[in-house]
């Protein structure tokens, strides 16, 4: 059992009926979930109003009942009053469903060194070479990211990049429970806005760049108020670092409250120079000098370009952080840099190792910037020929699919036009919007709308020295057709592509690099 005041610690709030601070089983912001004698915190998102729902819970058992709306809550008086339950107004539900999931979970937070990044791009890769460093220099380390939740013991897949404050704060239990003594997170601006991430203070913010995007209907009215809410990362931890190169960085960090802030880039506390390009075992990568103001080492990092070369920083500057925190000792330029070269990304610049004649990977690519980015990066490489396949998704912005085709003509020595999801258009009229891009310039391309089939193309017709990317679907398993969602996972379908083309060697590889996928 739970005192009402111990769930909403730091929260202000009224009581319209009842006992203010009587004993409740937990708290709960699901109606499906409400149980005997909870406290339900009504919460109104973007299709429902749990405020709409309050008489409901009452009828249901709930104990208590606690919202931002007065009128709505003031209807339920008369009935709450009768059923004894108790009826309390907050200022903001969100922050007080953060506050109560803190508190159930006994604030697990507090016993772990927390790692937030946040950001446009990036984020992904950071959490990932943050987690796979700490766990190289012996720090077991849970991760709360895009792709997957990992609590020390299991992973699952992420619904949402920043899970909602209950979702998050039970991972974080699990991840106590299962030994672990850091947790490091995305942090997106929606989480920010919808104050998933309340309730507790990160030991250590990142920001990696910003640039226009989720700026929309159901996301952000408009560029500000994502900047704003990217900047709310800073008024809740303890020492922040910040990409001092980007052009945003000086308004991100504008009325910071942090005990600490360091940039880190050419310019910043933590900076890097001479950068050069750099090869191994297949894979793309940069080799630089790292200067923190206590070291200063040559490092090769495998992965290509010079945003590799941030996302490295980023990830350093929480390593470094977390590992002088919980044990100096365990400190090592070399072992942090052995960690980033472990790790890898699903659907990140994942190279798949199919050839050592040539390289195919997956990357996410799925808008003009991100594949304009990836391929003017990838060009530095000076490929045999680079080869891109990809397609846009449906109902969604024309626009993309023009400034897809435009980039993809002007960078790809060959672009093979595929499906992506599609959802209710017909494959053919994205694929034809994305030519008409694509003629604008003289790049060669051929459409192939089955993707399966475009990608055995590119396996097929693969010579020495190419450089083949499989850009847009990245760690995404699915493929959305007339509003279902097929099972297709682009690592499987190479793997059997190389079955049945009797490609035994190449197959036992990705057997290996993927030992949990079947075909």
């Amino acid at each position: 059992m739970f005192k009402i005041a111990e769930l909403l610690r730091g929260c202000e709030y009224s009581v319209i009926c009842g006992d203010g601070d009587k004993n409740v089983s937990g708290a709960v912001c699901d109606t499906r979930k409400t149980e005997e004698g909870c406290l339900f915190i009504c919460i109104k998102g973007s299709s429902f109003d749990a405020h709409d729902a309050a008489a409901a819970v009452i009828e249901a058992g709930a104990g208590a009942v606690i919202g931002d709306d007065e009128e709505k809550l003031a209807s339920c008086a008369e009935l709450a009053e009768k059923k004894g339950v108790s009826l309390l107004l907050c200022a903001d539900s969100r922050a007080a469903a953060a506050a109560a999931a803190c508190a159930r979970c006994a604030r697990p937070a507090e016993k772990l060194f927390t790692i937030g990044v946040t950001g446009t791009k990036g984020k992904s890769t950071t959490v990932s070479l943050i987690r796979s460093a700490l766990e190289e220099c012996g720090i077991k380390t849970g991760l709360v990211g895009t792709i997957e939740i990992y609590d020390g013991k299991d992973s699952e897949a992420s619904l949402n990049t920043t899970p909602d404050a209950f979702k998050l704060q039970d991972a974080f239990a699990r991840m106590v429970d299962n030994g672990c003594r850091a947790a490091v997170m995305e942090v997106s601006s929606q989480g920010l806005m919808m104050k998933r991430v309340a309730g507790f203070t990160f030991d250590v913010g990142i920001f990696t760049n910003l640039s226009p995007d989720h700026i929309g209907p159901g996301e952000h009215k408009d560029f500000e108020d994502y900047l704003e809410c990217k900047k709310l990362l800073f008024a809740q931890c303890k020492t922040g670092f910040y990409n001092a190169d980007d052009e945003y960085a000086p308004r991100i960090m504008e009325g910071c409250s942090c005990e600490k802030s360091e940039g880190f880039g050419r310019s910043g506390e933590i900076n890097f120079r001479e950068e050069k390009l750099c090869s191994e075992d297949g894979k793309l990568g940069v080799s630089f000098i790292l200067n923190d103001g206590e070291i200063s080492e040559n490092v090769r990092f495998m992965q290509p370009g010079i945003f590799s070369i941030y996302n490295a920083l980023a990830a350093y500057s929480g390593t470094a952080a977390a590992l002088r925190a919980l044990d100096k000792e365990k400190f090592s330029v070399g072992k942090i840099f052995d960690g980033f070269n472990r790790a890898w990304v699903k659907g990140r610049i994942e190279m798949l190792p199919v050839s050592n004649d040539y390289t195919m990977m997956i990357d996410y690519a799925h808008n003009a910037m991100a594949l304009k980015s990836l391929l003017t990066t990838i060009r530095e490489y000076e490929p045999g020929r680079l080869v891109t396949l990809f397609g846009c998704g449906g109902n969604r912005a024309k626009s993309r699919r023009y400034e897809m085709g435009e980039e993809a003509g002007k960078l790809s020595d060959m672009t093979v036009i595929t499906s992506d999801n599609p959802r209710n258009e017909e494959p053919m009229d994205i694929i034809n919007d994305i030519v008409s891009g694509m003629e604008k310039t003289e790049g060669r391309y051929v459409t192939i709308p089955d993707r399966k089939e475009a990608i055995r193309y590119c396996y097929e017709n693969a010579k020495p020295g190419d450089i083949i990317i499989l850009a847009g679907k990245g760690h995404e398993d699915y493929q959305e057709i007339k509003g279902v969602k097929h099972h297709m996972d682009e690592r499987e379908l190479v793997m059997e592509i190389l079955k049945e083309a009797g490609d035994s060697e190449a197959l036992r590889r990705m057997e290996e690099r993927y030992p949990g996928v079947r075909i």
